[in-house]
């Protein structure tokens, strides 16, 4: 079969004002970037208001390997499956960082004959919105060393800042720094370091503001950190928050792309998985609930990491509730999860793995069951897809169907979105639209008001299943601080590994007898959301010994080849 690349640069791509036009969306709206992408203007939802909503389907996951288990190939195909039956349907997926583009996943556009197009505009650059995000963010960086250099009146205190600078490239190396060498004119010397762009709070401000003057209002609210009296400073303090929001005042213009089939496709925002709340925009899905029957939209990681944060806090922001949930799993994910199986980025896969066990997905499957009831207990029905790869074998879906159905799926289905395409998940299209009839009532973990400790153990227990939570005296210390400080009452983003129920990576299947420790309880002010830091979280990851940058080149015609 052909690489992802190959087959995206084989497709014909329609004109994006041709995908725009099919999809309701008027000339007016649009502000092209070349021929096959364009920017949508926010004055379209006043056009749209009086529409009803179509049908709100979003894409989790069984806890994936280091690899992923394709749930933006399912997320992309089930889109293209939905109008190849007859029913208008809209894609909302995230924009990838280049962090893991030339890291660990490669690419990011789903994959076979399920991608988003243009696959290599979409993974390198778009339209500079993670650009704006990166300069915004240094440009603070820049106004708190200014206002130590020049000792402002705001009395900023050096050891309570707060705000790291940014890049979007993994580079363990800049995780750590000191700055201000330079002597008298380099600054004030100061320990500090880089967080890759994704995990920006200005990422998740994106991803989660209602339109340009929220945008201006959030990041104005962004705690950078204390002055020497122990009070807030804020961007709005630093008298920088407008010049950030004038450079991303584009940014927040959602990103029209297409499927294979020419499908519309919003590509806005991406807010890391694991300290923010890695879904995409607010504003991207909205615009597409009113202008298509079904809005698939896809959340980060696993279901007790993005679909959790979908509902608890893209949810409880925007108002919307999802109609249906699709939890994505894999024979090799759940062979894994045997703990007879380790799948690591950039070492060859088990060759066991090619092979019929049907022991072991029946030892994985406590996970899936797990996270089935992690999505059923929001109140949304869910559909389990089985995403086939060409070794796995009929008898070993059969028993993951049965025993998803089992623990409470209302359909599961596998699917062969990868190698056909749309005509590859008709099945779950049926299956997703059938899902969508059924009685959806969502239910949050936990209420505003509840106290922040409260809403840590709901999500630890009730998600994750563990027995309790152990809060360090350090995560105590900043959870008071921010309580009195009056932010008690925002909903909490919980920092974990995405690889694991539990905090612990090699914690495989559904862990038990075990606590999650808490070590700090960090604020992102203009996001609206504490995050809480459970294990070892990095927000600047590292590159892993075979970077897929290695297999990325230009050909002799001037192609880009190696994405995958």
């Amino acid at each position: 079969m052909l690489s992802d690349v190959e087959i995206a640069q084989r497709a014909e791509l329609l004109p994006i004002t041709e995908v725009a036009d099919s999809a309701g969306i008027a000339a007016q709206f649009i502000e092209p970037y070349g021929v096959y992408k364009a920017k949508v203007r926010l004055s379209i939802g006043e056009s749209l208001a009086a529409r009803p909503d179509g049908k709100y389907v979003v894409v989790t996951a069984m806890t994936p390997t280091p690899l992923g288990e394709g749930k933006t190939l399912t997320t992309v195909g089930l889109g293209q499956a939905l109008a190849r039956t007859g029913r208008s349907a809209f894609t909302c997926i995230r924009q990838p960082s280049l962090g893991p583009v030339f890291g660990i996943k490669g690419g990011a556009a789903g994959g076979g004959y399920s991608q988003v197009l243009p696959m290599t505009d979409l993974n390198l650059h778009l339209t500079g919105d993670a650009h704006a995000v990166t300069t915004a963010h240094d440009l603070c960086a820049a106004f708190i060393d200014n206002a130590l250099h020049h000792r402002s009146a705001i009395d900023l205190d050096p050891y309570a800042v707060t705000w790291r600078r940014v890049l979007d490239i993994s580079d363990r190396a800049l995780r750590d720094v000191v700055i201000g060498l330079g002597g008298r004119f380099g600054g004030v010397p100061r320990e500090t370091g880089f967080e890759i762009t994704s995990a920006s709070e200005l990422m998740a401000v994106l991803a989660l503001a209602d339109d340009l003057q929220d945008l201006r209002s959030r990041i104005g609210r962004i705690v950078v950190g204390t002055d020497r009296s122990g009070k807030p400073v804020t961007t709005e303090g630093l008298k920088v928050a407008g010049a950030m929001t004038v450079l991303m005042r584009e940014a927040i213009m959602p990103n029209l792309l297409q499927n294979m089939d020419g499908g519309p496709v919003f590509v806005h925002a991406g807010p890391f998985g694991n300290i923010a709340h890695g879904n995409s925009s607010i504003i991207a899905d909205r615009i597409a609930l009113k202008l298509a029957d079904y809005t698939v939209t896809e959340a980060g990681f696993g279901a007790d990491m993005g679909f959790e944060k979908f509902c608890n806090i893209k949810c409880r922001t925007s108002g919307l509730a999802p109609d249906c949930a699709v939890l994505v799993c894999t024979v090799r994910a759940l062979k894994a999860h045997s703990g007879h199986y380790e799948v690591q980025p950039g070492k060859p896969l088990d060759p066991r793995l090619a092979y019929e066990d049907l022991e072991a997905v029946r030892e994985g499957m406590p996970n899936l069951v797990k996270q089935i009831e992690n999505v059923a207990s929001f109140g949304v029905p869910v559909v389990v897809a089985v995403n086939r790869f060409p070794s796995d074998t009929n008898a070993e879906h059969d028993l993951i169907k049965a025993a998803a159905l089992q623990a409470g799926a209302i359909r599961a289905v596998s699917h062969t979105m990868h190698t056909d395409g749309a005509d590859g998940g008709i099945e779950l299209a049926e299956a997703v639209a059938c899902a969508c009839t059924v009685s959806s009532q969502l239910t949050l973990t936990y209420a505003d008001e509840d106290p922040v400790e409260a809403k840590v153990e709901s999500i630890a227990r009730g998600v994750y299943g563990a027995d309790g939570v152990e809060f360090s005296k350090e995560a105590i210390r900043s959870l008071t601080r921010f309580v009195e400080m009056g932010f008690g009452h925002l909903p909490v983003c919980m920092a974990k590994t995405h690889l694991s129920l539990s905090h612990d990576a090699d914690r495989k299947g559904r862990p038990r007898g075990w606590t999650l420790p808490v070590r700090d309880i960090r604020l992102s002010a203009g996001a609206g959301f504490l995050y809480a830091l459970c294990g070892d979280i990095m927000t600047m990851p590292g590159l892993p010994s075979r970077p897929a940058g290695e297999q990325v080149d230009i050909d002799a015609d001037g192609n880009i080849v190696g994405l995958f």
